[in-house]
């Protein structure tokens, strides 16, 4: 049986990358909720109920009663970021909640004044801040960050560090096996100051688990899925999970592609479109970084559904083209602010080859759905680090779109939402003592 989590001891100390919309809104939010004045709607934390035993000793009950989970009265937050403005300006202006949901934890917001980040205008060329490191090399950087995170420490007297990434997507870091393979290539591109392998997010991940801090990847930035960053964590036995927060579209992709799979019906084409008007959107007009999400994005349906598993479903049959077209785009447009509308058109097919189609129009909130991901993977990690869990997460992958998985040895990731469902399930159960119980087929 896996080991059971250990208590929580003092406080839990939150440091984001980033103080825009997804941070302001999930730190507001959970202040909020420990005055009682707001309720934490979408975390599986906080509202989950998960079965443990079998037969006449079955019992559902919330994490909180199967784990050894952090109160949220015991939270510390502190934040990085590009621009001064502290957290209730920040609030004020990422204009997702009402000004009543902000002023009653206003108080608490004005003191979390963000560290200046580290940052390099290579890597989102549309963002001006000038809050910002000077670090002349990339271990300059690390260095920096990791004083950051001893500082923080001592002065809040928190016990244990999350350091959770809720900034802006990166340009494109393709995968060099030269330098993100191994460890000793990784910490010796840093000291060279290789600034085209090695991205500001790199140092973040690096300091966090260097400074035993789990670290969360919020955006489809290459951090942690490279093999150096995965001795990293087994080396400082610290858990990393997958990347991108899965709020929207994806959510509604890795929840919605299973129907089709299930009920053995075609696919011939997949198109989503998306226009969103926040920070995220306007760096994301920038085709470099618009590619790092693309990658992230179009990941999800093909692990679903397989051309090479059901040829006659999947498979167009011709040599060009032997699978259904999926097609992701992403648009810029500041009238929708943090409202961001996602379509997808899907056309299938089913008895006798016949044409159909599904539509599904989501207008959702961007900075809503990510907060209860941003507070349940804190919670998580910092769990499974209690837990004695390090290395990749995969439990985590249900509240991520690109679950991390090992490509130098050709896995597939698991994409199909319930069946992350019930691998979450069963990591709850074993770091509470309980068998995992379920399989995932």
């Amino acid at each position: 049986m896996a080991e059971k989590a250990k208590a929580p001891n003092g406080k839990l100390g939150v440091m984001i990358v980033g103080l825009g919309a997804v941070s302001t809104t999930f730190i507001t939010g959970v202040l909020m909720t420990r005055k009682g004045l707001a309720k934490p709607v979408g975390s599986m934390t906080q509202y989950d109920k998960i079965r443990v035993g079998r037969g006449a000793d079955k019992k559902y009950l919330k994490y909180k009663d199967i784990v050894p989970l952090a109160d949220l009265n015991d939270i510390e937050f502190a934040a990085w970021d590009v621009y001064p403005a502290n957290a209730y300006e920040s609030a004020i202006n990422a204009e997702v909640l009402k000004e009543k949901d902000i002023e009653p934890v206003k108080d608490e917001l004005v003191k979390i004044v963000p560290l200046k980040a580290a940052f390099d205008k290579n890597y989102a060329k549309r963002l001006e801040g000038d809050n910002v490191k000077d670090a002349k090399t990339r271990w300059d950087m690390v260095e920096q960050i990791r004083e950051d995170i001893r500082k923080f420490k001592e002065e809040t007297g928190v016990e244990r560090v999350v350091v959770l990434w809720a900034a802006s997507t990166e340009v494109y870091v393709p995968v060099n096996e030269k330098v993100h393979y191994k460890l000793e290539d990784l910490e010796k591109a840093m000291k060279d100051d290789d600034r085209e392998n090695i991205a500001p997010s790199m140092c973040y991940a690096y300091a966090a688990l260097k400074e035993g801090a789990p670290f969360i990847m919020g955006a489809p930035n290459t951090t942690v899925d490279i093999p150096a960053m995965w001795e990293l964590a087994e080396q400082t036995k610290m858990p990393i999970a997958g990347k991108d927060f899965k709020t929207g579209q994806t959510l509604v992709k890795s929840g919605f592609a299973p129907i089709i799979g299930t009920r053995c019906l075609g696919l011939n084409g997949w198109f989503s479109t998306n226009i969103l008007g926040n920070r995220d959107g306007l760096v994301l007009d920038e085709p470099a970084n618009f590619r790092t999400k693309e990658v992230s994005k179009l990941s999800t349906l093909e692990s679903i559904l397989v051309p090479e598993d059901q040829p006659d479903l999947y498979g167009h049959g011709n040599d060009e083209d032997t699978q259904y077209y999926h097609k992701v785009r992403i648009n810029y447009y500041p009238p929708r602010n943090d409202n961001k509308e996602g379509w997808d058109n899907i056309d299938i097919f089913g008895w006798m080859n016949y044409p159909m189609q599904i539509k599904i129009n989501f207008l959702c909130r961007d900075s809503i759905l990510a907060a209860p991901l941003c507070l349940d993977l804190v919670l998580l990690s910092d769990l499974a680090a209690r837990a004695g869990r390090y290395g990749t997460q995969r439990f985590l992958s249900f509240f991520l779109k690109s679950p991390q998985h090992d490509y130098t040895e050709d896995e597939v990731p698991v994409n199909h939402l319930f069946q992350q469902y019930v691998m979450l399930k069963n990591a709850i159960r074993e770091m509470g003592g309980y068998e995992a119980d379920e399989e995932i087929d």
